[in-house]
């Protein structure tokens, strides 16, 4: 016999402190239908585990942001056409399954999930999803039977817990090159698409266990006949032997010289080469084990958590070129960055710097210290902010203004903040307080000849790279190299960010920067 009210579970949950609910079958299904759905679900914020599965449900309701301690939803086979924005909220989601359902689209935060490493979405209407660049623990991507035409936006180096991408069953017409950058890849499933050539950068993904290309329409027949009578291991030696890479000048959007090729960038570490670009002026060195690393903790989560940085060699200022050169930040500072509210750079005199490591954090207002500057003593980050907001007031008042100029201006972006971020040499010294100051003690000057270049952001490492692309850009284009090396090469190293654990968050810069 039937319940009069099967949401009697939910009630039982909120009872007995249950961290796992499980809504399933045709009389869950007609209660929807008649009744709509109980929102007393998302009151139940100590559950773990939500399974909303074979139901006629249409809707994810908006207050699903309320169950933040969610690290499984599991919502298939269901008639579900739209998932809120608020699925952003569920920062402890670690497995996402929406598949065998109607979604067309999905909302751009499904690519702002920090812990989650399974996405599901297979057996939809979807034609693409967002970006998942900033999904760095994801670990399992399935899109099969969609709509795809292009490749989904996962080829990052960020990426680098992705094992398994499963889109077969759409239209989607190549593998991009850019497949070589994720370094973790075991299984890539492209079966049933319409796909012509494979890149011979797959070979650069040298985990790969299973490459299933059935099903598509490949014009090399003798690698058709391979894809239906051999495993993977035979199918990657053939691709090696036969299938070209793609140069940097077309995967990069790298300029080279007119009837040159462009060197090949690979990501392997310890291996220096020269990356043709901008007339052979730029020379890039890859990451040695004595490369400072970036480490980022937790703490600048909520507060800045973006950063990326690079080391310039080569430098020759003269007095004149020295002041262009602090122009120039200038002008990225109230361009390209919006006037900081985008991001932030700073740069540093890398002999200034102690060798070692380096820590990306936030401090409370009270426990940072740092020399700023311009500034002869040690301030907390409490008393800096006060001394700032007093020096403005006064300003405003002389000058009879109504706004606030130089860096007293940018001091509401802090406003409020519980910590602020800080950038720590390997002494703990705090030497960087974006998006305020740098520290006097590692400022350049007009006799520094390598620096080491860091750009902070609070909305993606996307928006670092495209300004560090852009401030080197004006870099080449502006001769500040030396005049008595040979064709005035300034020297670009790599520099990696890692988590407290290791995991590489970054690496700048990687074979899609440097888009100039």
């Amino acid at each position: 016999m039937a319940l009069d009210n099967p949401w009697h579970v939910i009630k039982t949950a909120a009872a007995e402190n249950k961290h796992e609910l499980v809504l399933s079958g045709q009389e869950i299904s007609e209660f929807i239908e008649k009744r709509g759905f109980d929102k007393s679900l998302f009151d139940l914020q100590h559950l773990n585990f939500l399974e909303i599965t074979h139901t006629c449900l249409q809707e994810v309701p908006e207050e699903i942001g309320k169950l933040q301690n969610l690290t499984n939803l599991v919502l298939h086979s269901n008639k579900i056409d739209k998932i809120p924005s608020t699925i952003g909220q569920l920062e402890k989601l670690k497995v996402f399954d929406c598949s065998l359902n109607v979604l067309s689209s999905v909302p751009k935060e499904i690519g702002k999930l920090p812990q989650l490493t399974m996405l599901n979405l297979s057996l939809n209407r979807l034609t693409v999803i967002p970006t998942q660049i900033e999904n760095v623990k994801l670990s399992v991507l399935n899109l099969s039977n969609n709509q795809f035409e292009i490749f989904p936006d996962v080829c990052y180096a960020e990426l680098v817990h992705l094992a398994e991408i499963d889109v077969r069953g759409n239209c989607i017409k190549e593998i991009p090159p850019t497949i070589s950058q994720l370094l973790s890849l075991k299984v890539l499933n492209v079966a049933n698409n319409k796909i012509s050539a494979v890149p011979g950068e797959i070979v650069d993904c040298n985990k790969l266990k299973e490459l299933h290309l059935e099903g598509n329409k490949l014009s090399d027949k003798r690698l058709s006949k391979l894809v239906d009578q051999c495993r993977t291991k035979q199918i990657i030696e053939y691709i090696r032997l036969h299938c070209p890479k793609q140069d940097v000048s077309t995967v990069s959007n790298v300029k080279s010289k007119k009837g040159k090729k462009a060197q090949k960038f690979s990501e392997s570490e310890n291996n220096t080469d020269a990356l043709d670009n901008l007339a052979h002026k730029l020379k890039v060195l890859k990451v040695t084990s004595d490369t400072p690393l970036i480490k980022i903790t937790k703490h600048v989560k909520n507060i800045r958590p973006y950063i990326a940085t690079c080391i310039i060699r080569n430098m020759k200022f003269t007095e004149d070129s020295f002041k262009k050169f602090i122009q120039l930040q200038t002008k990225l500072h109230d361009g390209i960055c919006e006037k900081r509210n985008a991001a932030t750079i700073a740069t540093h005199d890398l002999k200034l710097i102690p060798s070692g490591d380096l820590t990306y954090t936030a401090k409370p207002p009270n426990e940072l210290e740092i020399k700023p500057l311009k500034r002869n003593k040690i301030y907390t980050g409490t008393a800096l902010f006060q001394l700032l907001q007093t020096e403005a007031e006064n300003l405003r008042k002389e000058k009879k203004r109504n706004v606030y100029s130089g860096l007293h201006k940018y001091l509401y972006l802090l406003e409020g903040k519980p910590l602020f971020p800080c950038l720590l040499d390997s002494s703990d010294q705090v030497i960087s307080f974006p998006p305020i100051t740098n520290s006097d003690v590692t400022k350049i000057s007009v006799n520094t000849e390598a620096m080491l270049i860091e750009v902070t952001s609070t909305r993606s490492y996307q928006m670092c790279r495209d300004v560090l692309d852009e401030f080197l850009k004006e870099l080449v284009s502006s001769d500040f190299g030396d005049p008595s090396s040979d064709d005035h090469n300034l020297v670009l190293e790599q520099v990696k960010v890692v988590d407290m654990e290791g995991n590489m968050k970054l690496i700048y810069p990687s074979r899609t920067d440097l888009k100039v």
